[in-house]
C-alpha cells in the first residue's frame, strides 16, 4: 500500500502535466503569449528546488517539482520564439533582481533567509506576466494557473519533510496562481464590459 506522500506526489504531478497541457495548446495556436523572463526565471528556479528537496529529503514529494522544472523550461523555449515582445524596462530590473535572489538563495547557508530570497526571485518572476497580463487578459490561460495553484498545494502533502523552508515556497506559487488567476478573471471582465 501506498503512503500519503506518494499518493499526493502521483496527484501533484498530474495536476501539473495536466495544467499545461492547454497552455501548450495555447502557446502553438498562438492565442497567449507567455513572457519569456517569467518563464525562464520559473525555470530556474523549479530545478533547483527540486534538486534541493531531493537533497534534503523531500524524497518523492520533490518529483513534483522536477516535473515543474521541465514544463517551465518548455514553456520559456516556447515563449523566446513566439512569446511577448513588449519588454519593458521593468521587466528588465525583475530579471536582474531576480537573479540576484536566485544567487543569495544559493551561497547564503541560513534556511530562513534562502526561502526568502527564493520565494522573492519567484515573485519577481511573476512581476512581468502580472504587468503583461492586466492590460491583455485575454492572453495568459487563467485555467492552467488554477490548476497549477492546486498542484502545488497537493505537492505540500507529498513532502516527507514539513519544515516551513520545505512548503512555504509551494504555498507561495500556489497563492501568487491564484492572485494572477483572481486578475485576469477580473480585468477580462472589466474589458468585456467596456467593449
Amino acid at each position: 500500500m501506498y503512503g500519503y506522500h506518494v499518493v499526493a506526489a502521483i496527484l501533484g504531478t498530474v495536476l501539473g502535466l495536466i495544467s499545461y497541457v492547454p497552455y501548450y495548446r495555447d502557446i502553438f495556436n498562438r492565442s497567449i503569449k507567455p513572457h519569456f523572463f517569467t518563464w525562464f526565471i520559473w525555470a530556474i528556479l523549479t530545478g533547483i528546488t527540486a534538486s534541493i528537496q531531493f537533497a534534503t529529503g523531500g524524497g518523492v514529494g520533490a518529483m513534483v517539482a522536477a516535473v515543474e522544472s521541465i514544463c517551465c523550461t518548455g514553456v520559456a523555449i516556447a515563449a523566446f520564439f513566439w512569446g511577448e515582445k513588449d519588454i519593458t524596462k521593468s521587466d528588465w530590473a525583475c530579471l536582474i533582481l531576480a537573479l540576484i535572489a536566485i544567487f543569495l538563495w544559493l551561497v547564503i547557508n541560513q534556511p530562513l533567509l534562502s526561502i526568502l530570497f527564493v520565494v522573492s526571485a519567484d515573485l519577481l518572476g511573476f512581476i512581468p506576466t502580472f504587468r503583461k497580463s492586466f492590460w491583455r487578459p485575454h492572453e495568459e490561460n487563467a485555467s492552467q494557473f488554477g490548476i497549477s495553484a492546486s498542484h502545488w498545494l497537493v505537492s505540500i502533502f507529498a513532502l516527507e519533510s514539513l519544515a516551513f523552508v520545505e512548503w512555504f515556497y509551494p504555498a507561495a506559487i500556489a497563492a501568487m496562481d491564484v492572485a494572477l488567476v483572481a486578475m485576469l478573471l477580473i480585468r477580462r471582465r472589466q474589458l468585456d464590459q467596456n467593449s
